[in-house]
């Protein structure tokens, strides 16, 4: 074969291959580019696009944002299968957006779930408004902290929910829901508990330092009392999983012990100001906090810092109110 018919047979292998890819794509000649737009579509077929464009334009500092997005992305979708169905009889555009609105129906129905208003029971609403929505814990971490490991439980006026030297620190922690409790060392009103307070806070904290220790206090129900009760060692656990939660529960119990110090050096302090957490502290409390911070720094280097001072608070108040 020579070079002529080499050449020729090249020729009609490319004419052959461009005609075949002008039959699958086809392309208009420069000549008829666009003389002749097609009819404009049916308007479900526009609706679709206002409807992704609209989508796409809602801003994210808008609340429900993501809500929004996929909602008008799945209406868009839908909107497009109609059309393609009834109105282009095309099949591939049905597919890909049958698709596509699975997807964004899923995600829809995804977000309006954890959208769901959650339901706290009545009885701990009061503490959830009062203690953890000022610190925007969410309602669905709240309801995780009260649904395990923890139950109501209901004291009768007299009965005694811990006695110094008996009971242990270690089994509990609780919060006070309804009633009132009164403190005392050694048969000496100390101070009172309400509603939305801890009830054995102090000994919380020291027991994150020395385990198997006794109640140096006794609390009994001044009233018919109920009380949240969370089990010591698995709140303990769970808070370990949840940071955000652990220091939460830091700070609160912090400030409850602060204002149980308060309520020691101001015995005259009558029910409806115990209740202001806001108020502004005598030199007593101030000398106590004082104490308190410092036996808490001390810690570091000796874990029996804060031991001793909750031992001796009692005995240090009396000295301080009594001086004061």
């Amino acid at each position: 074969m020579n070079h002529t018919d080499a050449s020729s047979l090249n020729e009609l292998t490319t004419r052959d291959l461009t005609s075949e890819l002008e039959n699958l794509l086809p392309v208009p000649s420069n000549e008829t580019t666009c003389e002749n737009w097609r009819e404009i579509h049916h308007l479900v077929f526009h609706v679709a696009n206002i409807c992704f464009i609209v989508a796409l334009v809602i801003p994210t500092t808008l609340t429900l944002h993501m809500i929004f997005l996929r909602g008008l992305l799945t209406i868009g979708c839908a909107l497009f299968i109609v059309w393609a169905t009834l109105y282009r009889c095309a099949l591939d555009i049905m597919i890909w957006n049958s698709a596509f609105l699975i997807v964004n129906l899923l995600h829809f129905l995804y977000l309006l779930y954890k959208k769901r208003p959650i339901k706290i029971e009545k009885e701990l609403t009061g503490v959830y408004r009062r203690m953890f929505e000022p610190l925007r814990v969410p309602p669905e971490l709240f309801k995780r902290l009260t649904g395990q490991f923890c139950n109501i439980q209901t004291l009768k006026k007299g009965q005694t929910y811990a006695a110094e030297d008996k009971t242990s620190v270690d089994d509990r922690l609780s919060i006070l829901l309804k009633g009132k409790m009164k403190v005392s060392y050694r048969g000496h009103f100390l101070h009172n508990i309400y509603p939305c307070a801890f009830i054995d806070s102090p000994e919380f904290r020291s027991t994150q330092m020395n385990r198997g220790e006794k109640f140096q206090v006794t609390i009994v129900a001044d009233d018919t009392c109920r009380f949240l009760c969370w089990s010591r060692e698995r709140l303990t656990f769970f808070l370990e999983s949840e940071p955000f939660l652990y220091e939460i529960f830091r700070y609160l119990i912090g400030k409850d012990i602060t204002n149980k110090l308060y309520s020691l050096n101001d015995p005259t302090l009558n029910d409806k100001n115990a209740k202001r957490l806001e108020r502004k502290p005598s030199l007593c409390s101030q000398i106590s906090v004082m104490q308190m911070r410092n036996s808490m720094a001390s810690s570091s280097d000796s874990e029996d810092g804060l031991q001793h001072f909750l031992r001796g608070t009692s005995t240090a108040s009396s000295i301080q109110y009594s001086s004061c």
